[in-house]
């Protein structure tokens, strides 16, 4: 597994608001509520409703990536 390379990232886009993670991220989310262009090299983060978990979604070559970190104590801010 390689590291995410964050140079050829152009914008970083955050979610408002938390997103139901169990139905998983779709591209929907990102085309409706957003109007983004989804292979855009840019990195779009979502919350879930506790703050304990980010998604992230990132388009490349071969298709999408999906990131996940998950806190077992605490919250992101």
């Amino acid at each position: 597994m390689r590291a995410l390379d964050f140079d050829r990232i152009d914008h970083i886009y955050i979610r408002c608001g938390y997103t139901d993670m169990r139905k998983g991220i779709t591209l929907y989310v990102v085309l409706s509520s957003m109007h983004l262009d989804p292979y855009q090299n840019a990195l779009v983060l979502f919350c879930s409703r506790k703050s304990s978990s980010v998604k992230g979604l990132l388009w490349e070559q071969a298709g999408f990536m999906l990131i996940t970190k998950h806190l077992d104590e605490g919250r992101f801010q």
